[in-house]
């Protein structure tokens, strides 16, 4: 990476757009963020996007001359590195060129752009719960499940870019369906949307439309037995794809972040219960699993590591 400037970070997610500038060190100077709008077409969203990152260097007083380059985190599945993308929660952009979008708005400045799970597992490893590990898995749960693997010391990026999505472990083969196609997948149980879909069949608030994980959360802190029924169930499923995935890698830590990571203490049991039945292999069994210690920045502080660590971080070209 050549200048001295900070990084424009860019996180892309199906509940929120965010952006931040990032200095050299790691530290997050500013950020700013929106909801992801749902009605939108694939131009409308583009705009909403630009909008603020604009916004962003304009409150810096940044213009795209002092900026080193443009790191973006973005929903899978992607077309890597070619930065194409195609988010299963972002049904508004279809083989949508993001990186050659963001090329163009920022004057050619280098764009490096890969899964928001994969930046959110660079941010932790590089600046957070990871930090000086050589074997970590970062997860997103939110919208969706997402994850990115730190092996060796360096991102593991896998033949077309996706290595390590975990949301796509099957943690219950006769589970519901998932939006990949498949069935019993860990984000077909342990997404927000469906998390809380789930809750209402069982009979939490039913026929309520708009409710969330984060209501459902909010009901279980404070005892509804279908509530916490439903994190009970989150917590198992995270708790066994965890279990396949540290045996297979050989993992030291997991960092969990994304909007459910917020209701840890009601998680943590059931997670950590499914992991004393699953992981039956000595060497599984020292795996640590933790918050993000980067909390909601742990994306953007990713996006911008692709570019300010590239050495670790940016197995791709450029």
């Amino acid at each position: 990476m050549t200048g001295t400037g900070p990084v424009l970070a860019i996180d892309v997610g199906g509940t929120k757009l965010a952006a931040g500038l990032v200095e050299p060190g790691g530290r997050l100077a500013a950020a700013a963020q929106t909801a992801t709008p749902a009605e939108l077409d694939a131009e409308g969203l583009w705009r909403t996007l630009d909008a603020l990152a604009s916004r962003v260097l304009a409150e810096a007083g940044l213009t795209p001359a002092g900026l080193s380059g443009v790191g973006c985190g973005c929903g899978g599945p992607m077309k890597w590195p070619a930065g194409i993308v195609s988010p299963l929660n972002i049904p508004a952009w279809r083989d949508f060129p993001l990186a050659a979008r963001l090329a163009g708005r920022f004057g050619g400045l280098p764009v490096r752009l890969h899964n928001d799970a994969i930046c959110m597992a660079a941010g932790e490893h590089w600046r957070g719960a990871g930090r000086g590990r050589s074997a970590m898995l970062g997860m997103v749960i939110s919208t969706g499940v997402g994850g990115g693997l730190v092996l060796d010391g360096k991102l593991v990026s896998g033949a077309s870019g996706n290595a390590g999505h975990v949301g796509h472990v099957v943690v219950d083969p006769a589970g519901p369906p998932c939006v990949c196609g498949g069935r019993g997948c860990l984000e077909a149980i342990a997404r927000g949307p469906a998390l809380a879909a789930w809750a209402q069949e069982q009979g939490w608030r039913p026929g309520r439309p708009g409710v969330t994980a984060r209501d459902l959360a909010a009901d279980a802190e404070q005892g509804h037995p279908i509530a916490l029924a439903a994190m009970r169930r989150a917590g198992r499923a995270i708790g066994i794809a965890i279990a396949s995935a540290t045996h297979l890698c050989d993992l030291e830590v997991v960092a969990i972040g994304g909007g459910l990571a917020q209701a840890w203490s009601l998680l943590l049991r059931p997670l950590e219960q499914a992991l004393r039945e699953h992981l039956g292999l000595d060497y599984a069994r020292g795996v640590r699993v933790v918050p993000a210690a980067l909390g909601q920045s742990a994306g953007l502080i990713g996006a911008a590591a692709l570019l300010l660590a590239g050495d670790r971080y940016w197995p791709g070209p450029g």
